[in-house]
């Protein structure tokens, strides 16, 4: 197997639609030899940790509403060509995602990791949820086997917070300055939401060269 690591924050339109593509692809290609690692990246590391409303995030990152329209109508266009749903009206609150990133740490402890992904991006972009809230992480982690108990005595006491801290920061200094970013055998890196078609190119090259390399 190789290992593909996928830095991306849950709160993001374009790792939704990234993971989308990537998704269809490997549907395609069963036998892919892709391993899968989620890691963290936040776009808004000083958020508060309640968040902010969306409008006045908005605001404050497009200078204004007529700003905001623009910049999202091409996520909208992008998301519908890739069989998904935003409901952008739906969400009241950017949140803070570094305990949605604590989520996804501790499930890939348990294997539930790609599970636990694609059910933040839906809470979020979907539902509306605040993925902020942490009855609403309980709700993801208990909807994916994972035991709510344990993942709210986890979410009480700030454990490995500082560590998803780091690796944001370690992400950064590596040259990770956007999302969705894709990293295959640690050599590799392609970055964005990349084409359905582009993701069978790359499994089909890899799957050719390993098979030369198993012929030598």
């Amino acid at each position: 197997m190789i290992k593909l690591y996928i830095f991306s924050d849950p709160i993001c339109p374009w790792c939704y639609i990234g993971k989308a593509r990537l998704d269809a692809a490997l549907l395609q290609r069963p036998n892919h030899p892709f391993e899968i690692e989620w890691h963290p990246f936040m776009l808004n590391p000083e958020m508060p940790a309640g968040g902010m409303g969306r409008r006045e995030y908005l605001e404050a990152k497009f200078g204004g509403k007529d700003g905001a329209v623009n910049a999202y109508l091409p996520v909208t266009q992008e998301a519908e060509a890739s069989g998904l749903t935003i409901n952008f009206d739906k969400i009241e609150v950017t949140p803070s995602t570094i305990d949605a990133h604590r989520l996804i740490h501790w499930a890939h402890l348990e294997g539930r990791q790609t599970a636990v992904v694609s059910r933040l991006f839906e809470a979020y972009f979907v539902e509306g949820k605040n993925i902020g809230e942490a009855d609403v992480l309980l709700d993801i982690a208990e909807s994916t086997g994972m035991d709510r108990d344990v993942v709210a005595r986890l979410l009480e006491t700030g454990a490995d917070a500082e560590d998803i801290r780091a690796r944001d920061i370690d992400a950064r200094e590596k040259g990770v300055n956007a999302v969705p970013t894709f990293v295959i055998a640690n050599q590799h890196v392609v970055p964005g939401a990349q084409p359905t078609d582009l993701w069978l190119k790359v499994i089909d090259e890899i799957a050719h060269d390993l098979r030369t390399q198993g012929e030598t």
